[in-house]
């Protein structure tokens, strides 16, 4: 799959940068990120402890930004398991004041920036290190593999060339198999953990001759996780900018980045597309979507579609469509939380088991973690969804 990432630098706030990814030549995913106020997300600090809070099991840390960051404990403890971390784990048999004590420094990332809400950045002790096929977690014992990877074969060729390079450096540490390292040579795998235990050396060497607040790594926001996140073999990225062009080559000497001045302008489609309520389905039906603290609510129409004489094959055409429509708005608002959506209705269980299918199919090209779960006794399909940038 081919993808590509245009990064529009605003011609009114030349501060401001578009960030626009195709995959297939389908727009997929659609960002915005001030240039002198990056997202935080993945970043490594410094912290210095400045509060503890018992009751809610939490610390404050300073990590030099405006507000104070805040860790849990479930983000202090060791996961107990590698397919659900710390999720069912009893934190009543956890006492915060054992792990962290006010004044000390203590090495955390950043999980959720909240740059634009009253609380302070989410934090985690729990560092996750990206590569272009491996998650480096040095903090973490166990190596786990990308459920998008099915074969067993390869799931346990790729285990243990992992174990084996990690061992190789006298390292127990944790790893995450991506996706992209599905059937890649054990030579460039290799090459990948190596690069990420040099980071990781590098934040340790800093974190040991200073003291906090001290950013130790800079993720270089939403452009930085972009790059980390796609194979340079299968990515082309596209800017309207000389001088964002010279910078990105500059630290992505191995990527395809090349210069085009009219690639978009301020009237491109592409800068409503986020923006729309809703949308026109090609059968003719639409979808509305509701963005709200709570949850985010989709609502299926037939609108213009007249189809057959039969109705249950007309209201289910409609519903599949907006069913693989629906996936790609999820990414292209990377919305969050819980989504509920409201398909027309269908009679037949049958259509609901078909519809909610192809959901699942769907949202397997979704970059993030989604579940479809099941639809309500009203009738109403529940999904949760990690946005990939936190809100």
């Amino acid at each position: 799959m081919r993808h590509r990432i245009i990064i529009y630098k605003n011609e009114d706030n030349c501060n401001l940068l578009n960030v626009f990814v195709y995959e297939d030549n389908k727009l997929v995913e659609i960002y915005e990120e001030n240039i002198d106020d990056k997202r935080l997300e993945g970043n490594v600090y410094l912290g210095e402890v400045k509060d503890i809070a018992t009751g809610i099991q939490s610390a404050f840390v300073d990590i030099g930004q405006q507000k104070k960051a805040i860790i849990h404990i479930k983000d202090l403890i060791s996961k107990e398991s590698e397919k659900t971390g710390n999720e069912n784990i009893d934190l009543s048999k956890y006492n915060i004041n054992n792990y962290v004590k006010r004044g000390e420094n203590i090495i955390v990332q950043i999980k959720r920036d909240n740059s634009n809400s009253e609380k302070g950045p989410k934090i985690t002790h729990d560092i996750k290190l990206i590569g272009k096929h491996i998650v480096l977690m040095p903090y973490s014992k166990f190596i786990t593999v990308s459920k998008k990877i099915e074969n067993n074969f390869e799931r346990k060729r790729l285990i243990d060339i992992t174990n084996d390079e990690l061992k190789k450096h006298n390292q127990n540490f944790g790893a995450i198999i991506r996706t992209s390292a599905e059937n890649v040579n054990e030579d460039i795998i290799n090459f990948d953990i190596e690069e990420l235990l040099e980071r990781w050396n590098l934040i340790q060497k800093l974190a040991r001759n200073n003291t906090g607040p001290k950013l130790l790594y800079d993720n270089q926001g939403i452009i930085g996780k972009l790059m980390c996140d796609f194979c340079e073999e299968d990515l082309e990225v596209i800017t309207n900018s000389k001088d964002l062009l010279k910078e990105l080559k500059s630290k992505y000497t191995n990527r395809i980045i090349k210069y085009d001045a009219n690639i978009l302008n301020k009237d491109s489609k592409e800068f409503v597309e986020k923006e729309k309520r809703k949308i026109w389905l090609k059968c003719g039906g639409y979808i509305t979507i509701d963005v709200t603290e709570a949850m985010n609510t989709i609502d299926v129409n037939s609108g213009k579609y007249e189809g057959t004489q039969e109705l249950e094959k007309n209201l289910f055409q409609v519903n599949k469509e907006a069913a693989e429509e629906i996936a790609r708005q999820m990414r292209l608002k990377d919305l969050g939380g819980i989504i509920v959506v409201d398909f027309i209705d269908m009679k037949e269980a049958e259509d609901r088991k078909n519809v909610k299918e192809i959901m699942q199919e769907a949202v397997k090209l979704d970059r993030t973690k989604v579940q479809v779960m099941d639809f309500t006794k009203l009738g109403l399909l529940e999904i949760t969804r990690k946005p990939i940038f936190g809100k």
